[in-house]
């Protein structure tokens, strides 16, 4: 080996060194933001409507489509209700709704992806091909045909995503629970006389708890968007609810006068749970994962 080629190797391997450590700085930093935006958002839901004085459902025409300032910071609506008030009361219904419903959308997907997985063989090719099918369909359109069966309600949007959204989980622990059957415990177990119902509550289930808790996280964001949509159509919550869709639809109409603040900071309360979240995911998903740990040590 000359010493060109060994110079360059060292060169490459302080490069490593000088670098990875700023890379993981620049990581937690992102999972402390991340965190922190999760914790504000949190607490403002909870604190502020126990806090507030002022409904958010209270019409004040004579301070109609106000641009933010100190009275109103993300100013007021075409109707003089609060921006931010009613920002605060959307987050706090979206995420109730996206909670519920990413439960209901894991529990049905983990159901079957755990029969699927467990039984293999015609159970398994049917089931898979359940989900397939559901797949291939727009689960946007196919929530919108869900919740046109039902009035406008949070329990319609919980449905409708729960139905439409349960195929990823469904694929994601039928992968896991086929991973699982091939470990020599798994063998030992049925070798030892263990039931098949016994095998799962003892060695799957325990095993498939991050990697459903991990969908479940994933999916609140997806369900937010979801019940954003639908609301937005006028298909999802109540006019008189302040969901943050709601929100928007009604923000579209001030845009004409150029009212923007309607319109952009309920957007703003969607996007930065959505990314702070995401970011959160990306680092659970890093750390359960030894394969990709071991990456990213090197």
């Amino acid at each position: 080996m000359d010493q060109a080629t060994v110079t360059g190797r060292t060169r490459a391997t302080a490069g490593s060194r000088r670098y990875g450590p700023a890379a993981g700085r620049a990581v937690r930093r992102s999972v402390r933001l991340a965190a922190g935006t999760l914790v504000l958002l949190g607490l403002a839901v909870v604190v502020v409507p126990l806090v507030a004085r002022v409904d958010e459902r209270l019409v004040d025409l004579g301070s109609a489509a106000l641009p933010p300032g100190l009275a109103h910071p993300f100013g007021t609506d075409e109707m003089g209700r609060d921006v931010l008030l009613r920002s605060i009361y959307g987050l706090r219904v979206s995420l109730l709704v996206g909670l519920v419903a990413a439960a209901v959308s894991v529990a049905i997907g983990g159901v079957v992806g755990v029969v699927a997985g467990a039984l293999g063989g015609v159970v398994d090719r049917l089931l898979m091909r359940v989900v397939d099918g559901f797949n291939s369909l727009p689960h946007l359109l196919l929530g919108i045909f869900i919740v046109a069966m039902f009035a406008p309600s949070a329990w319609a949007v919980i449905v409708s995503v729960g139905l439409t959204h349960w195929t990823t989980a469904a694929r994601i622990v039928r992968s896991e629970v086929l991973s699982l059957r091939g470990r020599p415990y798994i063998d030992a177990a049925i070798g030892g006389g263990s039931s098949r119902m016994r095998i799962i509550r003892r060695h799957f289930v325990p095993a498939l708890i991050p990697h459903l808790g991990l969908a479940a996280t994933l999916m609140v964001p997806h369900a937010i968007w979801h019940e954003t949509a639908l609301s937005f159509l006028g298909l999802g919550l109540p006019p008189h609810l302040a969901s943050l869709g709601n929100m928007i639809n009604d923000g579209q109409r001030s845009l004409l006068a150029g009212a923007w603040w309607p319109s952009v900071f309920p957007g703003l309360f969607i996007l930065l749970p959505t990314l702070a979240v995401a970011v959160l995911a990306q680092h659970w998903r890093d750390r359960t994962n030894p394969r990709r740990r071991s990456e990213l040590n090197l």
